[in-house]
């Protein structure tokens, strides 16, 4: 999929793929691992924004990798 040389902006769509989705899986692991002092809900709606956010941020690192590999001329 990746075939070729990669170039400057790939590597920072990976960047910023690999750090999202962390942030991402941080946050649905905390959410899982919550105690019950807190509503589930009521946490789950404070974290809406990184969710969305990450799921953005997500889709702009795989738009980013996907373009910008050279690719070599047989």
């Amino acid at each position: 999929m990746f075939e070729g040389e990669k170039t400057f902006v790939f590597w920072i769509g990976l960047i910023i793929l690999a750090l999202a989705s962390v942030g991402l899986f941080g946050t649905f692991w905390m959410l899982a691992g919550w105690d019950e002092y807190v509503d589930r809900f009521e946490m789950l709606k404070y974290q809406v924004p990184f969710i969305v956010g990450g799921v953005v941020f997500i889709l702009i690192g795989r738009y980013m990798m996907k373009p910008c590999v050279k690719r070599k001329v047989e």
